[in-house]
């Protein structure tokens, strides 16, 4: 699965985004491959559609860069989801 739609770094706001909400798929995917120690290369590969080989500073950043949003997801960004939204 790759997605088209994915910036180089997730926005970093202090509540969860737009961008948070439509990539929670890609951020719980990134979460079970490092669980499982899969190689970076190989995730940025399936998911970003990106190749480390020719790319290989953006292709990490991209990894990296989304893989710790996901992180902050699973430690402070779902209690947003939690809370009534403002309107």
């Amino acid at each position: 699965m790759t997605d088209p739609s994915f910036l180089d770094h997730p926005p970093l706001t202090a509540r969860v985004n737009a961008y948070d909400e439509q990539h929670l798929g890609l951020y719980l995917r990134l979460l079970v491959a490092d669980e499982e120690g899969a190689d970076w290369r190989e995730v940025v590969t399936v998911l970003f559609g990106l190749d480390p080989m020719r790319e290989s500073e953006r292709a990490r950043a991209v990894h990296d860069s989304h893989l710790a949003r996901a992180r902050w997801m699973t430690e402070t960004g779902f209690q947003h989801l939690l809370q009534p939204r403002l309107q």
